[in-house]
């Protein structure tokens, strides 16, 4: 039998209960004062734009001027039509750099490395001025003209852009191919598909969660890069609001209006990535994330709900 201390009516006395824990939160000094100097950087370079000479009624004046919409559309088309080119000439790229051919992996090897160690202006300003080095383009019996007029500002535009991205998607889409465990690969020859089955059924679909991240930012940054064929005479965004801004005086308003142009799209086009990327995502994780949309949702019912209430 255990000793059991006893008060003095004989009753054994309750055990003392344990005193309180008060937890003392960490301070942290830093992240005051770094948001106290983010505030006044901010506040300064509010204030510095207040101050300049910005004609800021220009901008929404502007906004919705039928050149700036026409520069959008042609800038979402170039953007789209350059993706394709660079996605397709991409995948055949990385097949080929992956090919146990010396040949065909050794040419892929090299457009690689030409098309990513220079610049995207050299590129555009290269193919708009291949007229002072050929004076026709001779296909036999399929086509023939003179280079001038063959190589127009939207094909230099196309050209320079598409198969300067077709080098980035290449090793993208080979990262996202080697992403596949070959034991996928041996599995489905030895169940009797051809290679190129067995790319298409089963290689690539597993690959693609690795491969839509990274080219959802190509896509953005293609969008951008657009703004360089303004250079080759190319009519978009950027170069209607250049024109604009030269003929009614606040060049520097119309920057600021393309620059919201730009912001609008990007972030449209992140808003799709995210939902790209979730797609992709079912079969690797067990539970998706909720969506910001569920996140809100979720956030508005805990408002309203009682307090203490449990959910069902």
């Amino acid at each position: 039998m255990t000793d059991i201390e006893k008060t003095a009516g004989g009753t054994s006395a309750p055990p003392a209960a344990p005193e309180a824990i008060k937890a003392i939160p960490v301070k942290h000094y830093g992240r005051y004062v770094s948001a106290v100097i983010a505030i006044a950087l901010l506040a300064a370079i509010v204030y510095a734009f207040s101050q300049g000479k910005i004609n800021w009624h220009a901008i929404p004046d502007y906004f919705f001027d039928d050149r700036i919409l026409t520069g959008v559309g042609k800038t979402l088309l170039l953007t789209v039509l350059s993706m394709v080119i660079g996605i397709v000439g991409g995948i055949v790229l990385a097949v080929m750099r992956l090919s146990k051919n010396p040949v065909t992996s050794s040419i892929a090897w090299f457009y690689i490395w030409f098309f990513r160690g220079t610049p995207v202006l050299v590129q555009l300003f290269l193919w708009f001025n291949l007229g002072l080095v050929f004076e026709y383009i001779n296909l036999g019996p399929i086509y023939k003209n003179y280079w001038s007029d063959f190589m127009t500002p939207l094909l230099t535009a196309l050209l320079g852009l598409g198969l300067n991205e077709a080098a980035y998607m290449a090793e993208i889409c080979r990262a996202g191919l080697l992403a596949v465990d070959e034991g996928q690969t041996e599995a489905s020859h030895a169940l009797g598909m051809s290679h190129a089955k067995t790319l298409r059924r089963v290689v690539i679909p597993q690959a693609m969660r690795v491969i839509v991240p990274p080219t959802g930012n190509e896509v953005i940054n293609m969008l951008k890069t657009t703004s360089l064929v303004a250079a080759v005479q190319y009519p978009e965004l950027f170069r209607y609001a250049q024109d604009i801004g030269q003929n009614s005086g606040a060049p520097v308003e119309m920057y600021f209006l393309a620059a919201a142009w730009y912001l609008i799209m990007t972030s449209i086009l992140s808003v799709g990535q995210y939902y790209i990327e979730r797609y992709y995502a079912r079969g690797s994780s067990r539970q998706l994330s909720a969506t910001p949309w569920q996140k809100v949702k979720a956030n508005m019912l805990s408002l309203g709900r009682p307090r203490g209430s449990v959910g069902a």
